[in-house]
């Protein structure tokens, strides 16, 4: 069974930085895209980052460009995002989610992770 499971998330205050991780679990990765997504309360959910499967290749969103920073370790099936100078406005649910397509269409996803920013 596939399973993609974030973690790193918390309370922090605004400028402060996190580290989310995503282990991906039942199937190699290490071959495909992999993405990061966010959902703030009462909002649709939104697209933060992609990375390729070489790490190679990277896009961010452009309300996250520069404080922002997806990587992977495909050999611990493993993505992360490095969110630096958190503002407010990035309080949200952070989802992991691999075999998008337009649209924010994605096969896989993770259960979520809560970041919440204070100011």
């Amino acid at each position: 069974q596939v399973q993609l499971v974030e973690s790193g998330g918390g309370l922090v205050q605004a400028g402060a930085s996190l580290r989310l991780s995503c282990a991906a679990s039942g199937r190699t990765f290490s071959e495909t895209p992999m993405n990061w997504f966010r959902q703030a309360p009462g909002q649709e959910r939104e697209f933060v980052a992609t990375i390729s499967w070489s790490g190679g290749v990277t896009y961010y969103a452009d309300s996250v460009k520069g404080r922002f920073t997806i990587s992977r370790d495909n050999a611990k099936n493993t993505v992360y995002l490095q969110m630096n100078s958190l503002k407010r406005e990035d309080t949200a649910v952070y989802y992991c989610a691999a075999d998008c397509r337009g649209g924010g269409k994605c096969d896989y996803w993770g259960q979520g992770t809560q970041v919440t920013v204070s100011s």
